[in-house]
């Protein structure tokens, strides 16, 4: 059984969206009480995170936009995104979180992580944030990764929703590979099976939309049958999974309806994809039952496979 990390810091509860909003800290206070009464967390290496620098930041967003973000007053960044005082915090340690999983598994001392953070950053592009996201965390790990020695990263995103502001980053790169499935048409509007990259990146962007009421069925084919050979193909030295679980069929906020061994299934692929280091972060999933079920599913097979 190779080692599992898993990294979390109270700072990730200090972003304060509005009341209603469903990118609440009980998102991660749920997961951790799973994991603790379960009695998986004394299975994992628990890990500090490192708080992000804003040179880190840097490494894919613009400086205006995260001088942006440090002389921010306001509490709306776009009609979906909210800041709170410990916001800022909260979002360089989320991007830290997965700085410091590379960090660990460039040594050794693991060979997966899970990053249990928020605010989400799948949605972030190198300019602004949307869509509950402030800085595109597992961007920033992915960039972090290959300053470290990891040459070619291959992200996937199993979100509901596309992760746009990840594809833009990298859309130029021949050393990222960015693989997405996701509800389509649906928001953020993106991901169409056309949008392979641009310039020396075309062929390295792979998107798969799925209709509305799409389940384990349609998901198994893609995880089983396509995925894998396209990982083989690209040869990864670390692979960064955007682990969305709002595509559970309990989840209020997409109409996907794969069920919790659906999500077994989904690890199960990815982890045999290659034989290389594999780092999960947390981006949605608001249903709280449902998501703890699929962190818990997720850790499981991370410890056995």
């Amino acid at each position: 059984m190779e080692r599992v990390g898993f990294l979390y810091d109270d700072a990730c509860l200090a972003h304060e969206p509005p009341q209603w909003h469903p990118e609440k800290k009980e998102r991660l206070l749920h997961i951790l009480n799973a994991l603790s009464t379960s009695g998986l967390l004394e299975k994992l290496a628990c890990i500090n995170p490192r708080r992000a620098s804003f040179d880190d930041v840097g490494l894919v967003h613009t400086a205006s936009y995260i001088e942006t973000i440090r002389s921010f007053t306001g509490e709306r960044l776009d009609p979906d995104t909210y800041l709170s005082p410990g916001t800022l915090s909260a979002a360089l340690y989320a991007a830290g979180s997965l700085m410091e999983a590379a960090e660990k598994c460039k040594t050794g001392e693991i060979r997966r992580a899970f990053c249990a953070v928020r605010p989400p950053g799948h949605h972030a592009e190198a300019d602004r944030g949307m869509g509950f996201c402030i800085f595109n965390n597992i961007a920033i790990g992915a960039r972090h990764a290959q300053k470290i020695g990891f040459t070619k990263v291959f992200i996937i995103d199993f979100d509901a929703h596309h992760g746009n502001g990840t594809q833009q980053i990298f859309d130029e790169s021949d050393t990222v590979f960015f693989f997405s499935t996701h509800q389509y048409p649906y928001y953020p509007e993106t991901g169409k099976d056309s949008e392979r990259g641009r310039g020396k990146g075309e062929g390295y962007t792979y998107n798969v939309p799925i209709l509305k009421g799409s389940g384990n069925k349609d998901y198994l084919y893609i995880y089983q049958d396509i995925l894998p050979g396209l990982v083989r193909r690209f040869e990864p030295d670390i692979i960064f999974v955007s682990a969305g679980y709002d595509i559970h069929l309990q989840d209020p906020h997409a109409d996907i309806r794969v069920t919790g061994e659906g999500i077994r299934c989904i690890v199960q692929s990815i982890l045999r994809a290659y034989h290389c280091p594999v780092i999960f972060t947390l981006e949605g999933g608001y249903d709280l039952r449902s998501l703890e079920e699929s962190v818990m599913i997720t850790i499981e097979e991370m410890l056995k496979n």
